[in-house]
């Protein structure tokens, strides 16, 4: 005679879902994590590649970096437009020469999750921005790089940090990395600017120094809105490090000549 097969109780099912369920969350989370620590390390490769090829780019021009931009707005360190109402072609711009065979920068991966619908109008800079006030501009003359020779302690000055930019319809891409205040010519402090810093990896902005390392960097300062309505403590957009002489965008500050550490 045949044996019954034995039933499985309620308690038993209900068990082996459960096991089941917690499985392929924490499958999901395994793949998420790792994936999300991919996209930090392409991130990271992009930003040292942008530093070495401005390198390069001084190399080739009596030491001075790579311009932000030019008077007409028609031509920026990521691209170039014929006229200003265009989008900007990302193979034009002053360092496209230095980024390889296809004279681009892949766009980070961690902004690529970010940006939603048709938001940015500063296509091209993948999600990068330069320390345009100090490095492609001077606070002299914003359309005059800095030289290498202008950096005492390259490796306390920064060149390019992964940026965004928050308005009310979403974060969007910003090709500049801002200081904390807009530096007048006589060294002084104009005005607080608006913040671009990114702090996208896991929490921390990835940033690329004059002297081409990176490092991540943890927020100190948010501000919660902006002019354009946009909400930077949610977007994870703010500054790192000491404000006091716009800290390390600035190379003759306190910071960049001395160091600092966060209390």
């Amino acid at each position: 005679m045949k044996p019954e097969a034995k039933a499985f109780t309620l308690i038993e099912v209900l068990v082996t879902v459960v096991i089941v369920a917690l499985l392929v969350t924490a499958g999901a989370s395994a793949w998420g994590w790792s994936r999300n620590r991919g996209e930090i390390s392409v991130s990271t490769a992009n930003l040292h590649h942008l530093a070495t090829a401005n390198l390069a780019y001084a190399a080739d021009h009596a030491g001075y970096f790579c311009p932000a931009q030019e008077p007409f707005n028609l031509r920026r360190w990521h691209g170039s437009r014929k006229q200003s109402s265009d989008e900007f072609e990302a193979t034009g711009g002053f360092l496209s020469p230095y980024l390889g065979n296809d004279r681009r920068l892949e766009t980070c991966p961690l902004m690529k999750r970010i940006l939603v619908g048709k938001v940015s109008f500063e296509d091209g800079a993948g999600g990068y921005g330069y320390n345009a006030t100090y490095i492609g501009g001077t606070p002299d003359d914003t359309y005059s790089p800095a030289s290498l020779g202008d950096i005492p302690y390259p490796s306390r000055t920064v060149m390019f940090t992964t940026t965004g930019f928050s308005r009310e319809e979403g974060t969007q891409e910003y090709p500049f990395s801002e200081p904390f205040y807009a530096p007048s010519p006589d060294g002084g402090i104009a005005h607080e600017l608006q913040p671009s810093v990114h702090f996208r990896a896991r929490g921390k902005a990835l940033v690329a120094w004059c002297d081409g390392h990176v490092s991540q960097e943890e927020p100190f300062i948010f501000r919660e809105t902006n002019f354009y309505g946009g909400d930077n403590q949610k977007a994870s957009i703010g500054w790192f490090g000491p404000a006091e002489e716009n800290g390390y965008w600035n190379p003759n500050s306190r910071a960049a000549l001395e160091g600092w550490k966060k209390p």
